[in-house]
């Protein structure tokens, strides 16, 4: 389903203008993304799941292209855990 799909399906199933969706789904999307970036890095939805932050570690990987090894910097990741409730639906 792409961004637009779902600004759809959510405007028809709430009764309300695509515009109001769309403002809707980018409200939740940044205010995920505050929540993530504060110390604590999560936030859980009821029904849908959780969004936790994580720090992966540097480490060396390959050039799929040369086969020369590389260095991957560390850097902060996105989890999600699905509800029970989402897991079971599908």
């Amino acid at each position: 389903m792409t961004k637009a799909e779902l600004i759809n399906q959510m405007a028809n199933d709430a009764a309300i203008s695509k515009t109001e969706a769309g403002k809707a789904l980018n409200a939740l999307t940044g205010a995920i993304g505050s929540a993530l970036g504060k110390k604590e890095g999560k936030i859980g939805i009821p029904g849908l799941g959780t969004f936790s932050k994580t720090r992966r570690k540097a480490r060396t990987g390959r050039n799929p292209r040369t086969g020369a090894e590389i260095k991957i910097k560390a850097r902060n990741a996105v989890k999600f855990r699905a509800a029970k409730a989402l897991q079971e639906d599908l």
